[in-house]
């Protein structure tokens, strides 16, 4: 496979660098590149920047805001997107719940939602996980019984991220209890967050932040109208949006932008009196590093070559598998370097002249243990992959 770009495709390129260079506030774009918090307010303006130029959503049917790209423009403009430290369509909206809509639910659905999906004028947060249903998913235990026009819903979800911002939660629920496979008798329900009997509270990660809750439902009323698609056929639209969420996991832009930050850095700090990108081991971790994320670039751009029927493919779950193991071991990289200076961000003292890029080293080193967990564990993965593209 080759990297060289045709003209109109460098063109492209081009196009998105410009735009997302210079349309997208700078202050968020710090914010980003310095591995700060980004506020609900910040991810909203910059969806909505990208929306009114169409490129927020460009994967969705041309309809309701897609475009017609080639699978390798969908990755450049991921990738530009990614290089340039602006924040991501938030996947909730854009990957998971917004696909899913356009593909299954009925008119009034696609109408009454997907606009708004697209803008971010709806903030979404999912409704899979749960205490004792994590990946094992299709034992979930959160019930919906239809009284009249009606579900109830009952139970509890977990790891529910950026659930203090959102409107409206897409979430799977047992509608058939006596269904002979767990898999089958699973409905999708979607619902505001401030609906009676919903209530949320945060978890405090490992990393000090609240960015995951649990989410309880107790007698929650869900109009009939909020079933997404068929009734028990939940689990197949779960397949497909985590199918076209782990297309997009392998964040390979976003690493590349952390090896470049982890070179900048590594030539900043000395070591034995020179600076510690001279020091030959030092130098192969990140050849090393470096060399195992373009085979993964190549690995995404056959995956998104071989999905033009608008299907996800099988190998995504290669990608999630393999992004996973990069993403964390670029963020280990950047906790190496810092040395010492990595233990500031446990600190009491605010005023520490620690740079901020080593205070925020090991909390974002630590955050990013959960991304070999979430959208399917690695060793989830492990199993489709065996499966489906190895046939063991």
């Amino acid at each position: 496979m080759q990297l060289h770009l045709s003209p109109e495709d460098q063109a492209f390129r081009d196009e998105m660098r410009t735009f997302f260079t210079t349309k997208i506030p700078q202050a968020i774009r710090d914010d980003v590149a310095a591995h700060r918090e980004v506020s609900k307010e910040q991810y909203v303006e910059a969806q909505r920047i990208l929306n009114e130029a169409g490129l927020a959503v460009p994967h969705w049917p041309a309809e309701w805001g897609g475009r017609d790209w080639t699978p390798l423009q969908r990755h450049i403009w991921r990738e530009e997107m990614q290089l340039a430290a602006v924040p991501e369509p938030l996947a909730f909206n854009a990957s998971m719940i917004g696909p899913v809509i356009a593909a299954f639910g009925n008119q009034e659905q696609k109408e009454r939602f997907l606009p708004a999906t697209a803008n971010l004028d709806i903030w979404w947060c999912q409704g899979f996980s749960e205490p004792d249903a994590g990946s094992d998913l299709a034992s979930l235990r959160t019930s919906a019984v239809r009284d009249g026009d009606d579900w109830v819903v009952n139970g509890q979800k977990t790891w529910t991220t950026l659930g203090q911002y959102a409107d409206w939660i897409f979430c799977l629920v047992r509608t058939d209890p006596t269904a002979e496979k767990k898999q089958r008798g699973i409905s999708m329900l979607v619902f505001p967050m401030d609906t009676p009997g919903v209530t949320l509270r945060p978890i405090e990660l490992l990393d000090g932040g609240f960015e995951v809750n649990e989410v309880f439902f107790e007698d929650v009323r869900v109009p009939a109208e909020n079933l997404i698609g068929e009734e028990n056929r939940g689990w197949d639209y779960a397949k497909f949006l985590l199918g076209n969420e782990r297309v997009g996991i392998a964040r390979v832009g976003a690493t590349k932008r952390l090896i470049v930050d982890a070179k900048n850095r590594a030539a900043e700090i000395t070591s034995g009196g020179r600076p510690l990108i001279e020091d030959p081991s030092m130098r192969t971790r990140i050849a090393e590093l470096e060399n195992e994320l373009l085979a993964l670039e190549l690995t995404a751009l056959r995956v998104v070559s071989n999905s033009t029927d608008g299907k996800p493919n099988p190998a995504s779950s290669v990608l999630k598998l393999r992004g996973s193991e990069l993403q964390q071991a670029a963020t280990e990289l950047m906790v190496d370097i810092a040395g010492p200076l990595s233990l500031a961000s446990f600190a009491d003292d605010d005023e520490t002249d620690v740079p901020e890029w080593a205070r925020v080293a090991t909390p974002e080193y630590l955050n990013y243990r959960k991304v070999s967990i979430y959208g399917g564990s690695n060793e989830v993965q492990r199993t489709i992959i065996a499966g489906t593209i190895l046939g063991l």
